[in-house]
């Protein structure tokens, strides 16, 4: 599998956490949460919804058009401090964040 195969397994691993735990949202964020200027809409979406609405559809588009990814990106710190310690979801989650994070650690395109 290539790179871009595997961040795109990874995406779909994400997503099916979100919905095992009942956190895949039906209905879009209204329009001026995505106006955040601060990281990860810290300020205007909660930390699945960024997940969500942000992350994963702008790593679909990336891939989808061929464009090159993201080198040294990583999500889950953030999430280590964003999710409650007792959220059934955290540590699987924490998990799979994990492992999108190492495929963006080094710089092999």
């Amino acid at each position: 599998m290539t790179r871009h195969d595997n961040v795109r397994a990874q995406l779909h691993a994400i997503e099916a956490v979100l919905r095992q735990h009942q956190l895949w949202q039906a209905v879009s964020p209204q329009p001026e949460a995505f106006a955040s200027t601060q990281p990860f809409c810290l300020d205007t979406l909660e930390p699945f919804e960024w997940l969500q609405w942000v992350l994963v559809p702008r790593m679909h588009a990336l891939l989808d058009g061929g464009h090159p990814l993201p080198q040294a990106f990583a999500v889950s710190p953030y999430y280590e401090m964003a999710l409650d310690a007792t959220h059934p979801a955290r540590e699987i989650l924490l998990i799979e964040l994990e492992r999108l994070d190492t495929l963006f650690a080094g710089d092999d395109e």
